[in-house]
């Protein structure tokens, strides 16, 4: 089965450091390494920790209608930045679930790199296929390497390799010599961390990954990186945005620019506007330090009320947590059970995010 999987340029740095492995949307992917995800994550909150991310798809959108074929496939409004900065969207269906997040990078005034989720690569180079006008996307994920550095001490890291890459600031875009290559990094992460991803051509990709390890960052694997967004309450495509779950329900509102006059599932939104959200999400934490897990029913006074969309141990909370689609009129303090296979767990609706980092504290 893993030799159907894609491997990332960095696959033999992380098998030398013993890492252990998964898929992850197709990809063969360190899961975790020596020290543990537990370790991992606390590096990350404490000081600063390296991840691979090279699964993560890249699309270069160019051409004169680059800007208005991306304004008319997302959500977000690219009129609310300038060229050299970064940006979070939503692609939905007409029903206005999330086919995908992304993050685009807006490089130069007619070009531009789109981030989709490893799975969904093709799914978002697509829609531009139908678009009327002068544009052209092409996937270059293969082409190169990502790697993210986040944690308090990232920028001190990145410093030692680079003082150009530690002073680009968080959703700023910018361009950077190393070892006579271009890299192109963004103050972006999935963490709530401060800290960059990197885009780095293959050939250098091992030796900038080994010169981050050197000046302090600690590899960490995806096990640590979805605590860590949990922590932080960052939803993850397929379990919190979802082709029937829409960005109001996943209490995204602020992703969907409805002062744009059009852009798919654009109806369906506002018609959610309009009328109310059913559900939408909320925090769980747990009485106690057992994980909650996705797909577990929620129950208030005996009666379901809603599902887990992500849950996990918090290693800062030192107890379980989830997030959770639930009834609109939940409010933040409610006690609820969470049903197990073998018995209930009782919890409490709370505020996100779960832990505040640097980024949104």
């Amino acid at each position: 089965m893993t030799e159907s999987l894609h491997r990332s340029p960095l696959h033999n740095i992380h098998k030398s450091c013993e890492a252990k492995f998964a898929e992850f949307g197709g990809w063969l992917m360190p899961l975790s390494y020596t020290t543990g995800t537990l370790q991992e994550h606390k590096a990350c909150r404490a000081e600063a920790a390296i991840f691979d991310v090279s699964h993560l798809g890249t699309l270069r959108v160019t051409g004169g209608d680059a800007f208005q074929a991306i304004q008319e496939t997302f959500t977000n409004d690219l009129n609310r930045i300038d060229p050299g900065k970064a940006q979070y969207s939503h692609f939905l269906n007409d029903l206005g679930g999330v086919i995908d997040d992304v993050i685009i990078w807006w490089i130069d005034d007619s070009v531009f790199e789109i981030m989709p989720n490893a799975s969904n690569t093709q799914r978002v180079s697509s829609a531009f296929e139908s678009f009327q006008g002068e544009v052209h996307a092409s996937d270059t994920t293969h082409q190169r390497a990502v790697i993210a550095v986040q944690g308090p001490k990232a920028r001190e890291v990145l410093g030692k390799v680079s003082e150009k890459l530690s002073l680009i600031q968080r959703f700023c875009i910018g361009k950077v010599t190393y070892m006579n290559y271009s890299l192109i990094a963004a103050g972006t992460g999935y963490t709530g961390e401060d800290g960059l991803e990197i885009s780095v051509p293959l050939d250098v990709a091992e030796e900038l990954w080994s010169d981050l390890v050197s000046a302090g960052a600690t590899p960490a694997g995806l096990g640590a990186r979805d605590t860590l967004r949990l922590e932080a309450a960052l939803p993850l495509h397929g379990n919190e945005l979802t082709a029937e779950i829409t960005s109001l329900e996943a209490d995204l509102k602020w992703v969907v620019a409805m002062t744009k006059r059009d852009f798919r599932g654009r109806p369906a939104i506002e018609n959610q506007l309009q009328n109310g959200v059913q559900r939408k999400l909320f925090g769980i934490v747990a009485n106690g330090r057992r994980p909650p897990r996705s797909g577990q029913i929620i129950t208030k006074d005996g009666q379901e009320v809603g599902v887990i969309t992500s849950g996990n141990y918090s290693p800062m909370l030192e107890c379980g947590i989830a997030l959770a689609m639930l009834p609109s009129k939940t409010l933040v303090g409610d006690k609820v059970q969470i049903v197990g296979r073998s018995s209930e767990m009782e919890a409490t609706v709370a505020a996100t995010p779960f832990y505040k980092g640097q980024v949104n504290s």
